[in-house]
């Protein structure tokens, strides 16, 4: 057993909660955003601002013709294994092996493709690592082994793993169109809180292909948790609060929360407030990109998923019987209200009201410079 651990230890292969939970998860998001997100952003500029080389074909595969954005969605399945396996310290040599399991186990494991090559990813990184220069072939050997390990689990699980994900995610879209208020609410909070964990709520919702109204509630839960920080810090971080927050992330508020749990009380109670205000009030909808419905106001690409939704459903959405419409001026104040105008206000009041009765005091919300 000493020798197992040794051996364990020797190729950093660490088997945790942070390593696989936390660091590959994230991971696997940040190779969604630069591919199927980026992409998708990229065709849709193009076909809404008439941009002739974003519009054009550049490569024609089987007499398919793919513009440069399309390609780059196409990609998503490799990108997140090699996201995954960086995220696991994989030498190159499998991080190379595992372009090719990417992209088997994302197409096997259709709608759920992104939860599929998480697990598969995950496996067939570790026995690429174990085998990795322990051979004079190693050329040889690494690439064939991180190869056949991944696709041939993902032959076995990717099917019913994406199947099983395609079917969660269906399940709480029909919950949200038959009970709009309290799903609203429910998925607004519950995604909003994995938007400040250390986990990736923006790879979360892409594994459940989360769109439609609940993928409205997932955006208003998010924007309230970064929009409300950072509005509700301004008097600790100023603008630079508002900014690494508002656009950027409200994790950096984790170690304060570790510190006193009460300062997440008002974000929590906004997210509740907003969530049945996006999916009741304003019917707002997620039909761009899954990964969207978790990313809140980062780089705004919650809102600019929502725009690409109306302009040009994603397939996931159109599967789901969305379809493009001309967004009226209803539309655009909808989301702003959603997105920005009610988590600033009413997170502001929440924390206010909390500051009053003491519990959050002076330097509570205070990011690390």
């Amino acid at each position: 057993m000493s020798r197992f651990s040794d051996f364990l230890k020797r190729k950093d292969i660490v088997f945790s909660l942070r390593r696989y939970g936390i660091d590959a998860m994230s991971a696997m998001a940040q190779g969604l955003f630069c591919t199927l997100l980026v992409g998708t952003i990229l065709n849709t500029l193009g076909a809404q601002f008439n941009i002739g080389f974003l519009t054009a074909s550049v490569v024609t595969i089987a007499g398919q013709g793919y513009t440069i954005g399309s390609i780059a969605s196409a990609m998503v399945g490799p990108a997140m294994a090699v996201a995954i396996g960086t995220a696991l310290h994989a030498p190159g040599m499998v991080l190379f092996s595992l372009v090719p399991v990417g992209y088997a186990t994302n197409a096997l494991g259709g709608a759920g493709g992104p939860l599929a090559v998480y697990f598969v990813a995950l496996i067939a990184a570790e026995a690429g690592k174990m085998v990795s220069k322990e051979t004079k072939i190693d050329i040889l050997v690494t690439p064939i082994v991180t190869i056949l390990a991944g696709i041939g689990i993902a032959s076995l699980i990717a099917a019913p793993i994406g199947s099983a994900a395609s079917w969660i995610g269906k399940l709480i879209m029909w919950a949200t169109e038959q009970q709009p208020f309290i799903m609203g609410m429910v998925v607004a909070a519950v995604v909003g809180i994995a938007l400040t964990l250390p986990i990736s709520s923006a790879a979360i919702c892409a594994a459940l292909a989360l769109t439609g109204l609940a993928g409205g509630a997932a955006v208003a839960g998010c924007c309230a948790q970064m929009v409300g920080f950072a509005v509700m810090s301004f008097r600790e971080n100023r603008w630079g609060g508002i900014v690494s927050q508002g656009l950027g992330t409200s994790m950096l508020q984790m170690g304060n929360i570790i510190h006193n749990p009460k300062i997440w009380i008002a974000p929590i109670l906004t997210s509740l407030i907003t969530g049945p205000v996006a999916t009741c009030i304003f019917h707002l909808q997620m039909n761009g990109a899954a990964i969207n419905s978790g990313m809140g106001t980062c780089g705004l690409c919650g809102p600019i998923g929502v725009w690409t939704g109306w302009v040009e459903p994603s397939a996931a959405a159109l599967a789901n019987g969305a379809s493009k419409i001309v967004p009226v001026a209803s539309d655009w104040i909808g989301l702003a209200l959603v997105c920005v105008v009610l988590p600033a206000i009413i997170c502001l009041i929440f924390g206010e009201i909390e500051r009053k009765i003491g519990w959050i005091k002076e330097g509570d919300l205070k990011l690390n410079n």
